[in-house]
Formats: C-alpha cells, sequence, structure tokens
C-alpha cells in the first residue's frame, strides 16, 4: 500500500481505506462527509484543527501498514 502524505486530501484518503474514518474523528475532524472536507489536504486540515499534521500523517501510515 502506498504511504499517505499531507498533500493527500481526505477524500483521496477515505478512498484508499474508509477504515481510516474514526482516526480522523478521534482527533476532532468530525466534517468528514463536508464537500470542501474532501478537497482539503491533510496538512491543511491539521492546521485548522491545531494538529501537527506529521504526527497525523505518521498514525495513518501506521495504521495503514497494520491493515
Amino acid at each position: 500500500m502506498a504511504q499517505i502524505s499531507k498533500e493527500t486530501t481526505i477524500g483521496e484518503l477515505l478512498r484508499i481505506n474508509p477504515e481510516v474514518a474514526p482516526i480522523l474523528m478521534e482527533v476532532g475532524m468530525h466534517c468528514l462527509g463536508c464537500p470542501s472536507a474532501q478537497a482539503e489536504c491533510l496538512a491543511d486540515a491539521a492546521m485548522v484543527h491545531g494538529l501537527d499534521a506529521d504526527l497525523l500523517v505518521e498514525k495513518i501510515n501506521a495504521f495503514l501498514a497494520a491493515k
């Protein structure tokens, strides 16, 4: 499986693996179905939510690697 990056959009990520949604919800990203959120990259979404994008990407990639 390809690694995701901070430039990966939320929409792309959810198409890669919808099981990532709970991770995003857990960190406060509750508007995953919003059309604008679908086109937002993880770096921008992390910034808006006050999160470290690198840590978020690391957590998601670890989850994807374990699957």
